[in-house]
């Protein structure tokens, strides 16, 4: 199992319409296949300066990188990401073997 997890701050100058159309874009990722467990959050504590969080798994790193090179998601990073997100940690974690 792959976790796939991205923590972001939105630009400041972004509307509230802006905002309800990035995540509106955001939820359509869920939609590729492989993707399990999406969630967006909000970030309540004041240990940090990201706003939000986006988490999915995936079965394998195979479904990982049928996710990352889907058109869905290429197309959100071109059209959306860049132009709404002005500072972002990406983090994917595989459990440990224990």
């Amino acid at each position: 199992m792959i976790r796939h997890s991205v923590i972001l701050t939105l630009k400041s100058s972004l509307s509230p319409a802006d905002k309800l159309q990035y995540f509106a874009a955001v939820d359509e990722l869920k939609q590729i296949p492989g993707v399990q467990k999406f969630e967006v959050l909000k970030q309540t504590s004041a240990k940090n300066l990201f706003e939000f969080g986006i988490s999915m798994e995936f079965e394998n790193q195979e479904a990982y990188n049928l996710y990352a090179g889907h058109s869905l998601h290429t197309a959100f990073v071109e059209k959306y990401w860049a132009a709404c997100v002005e500072d972002f940690l990406e983090i994917d974690y595989q459990k440990l073997d224990q």
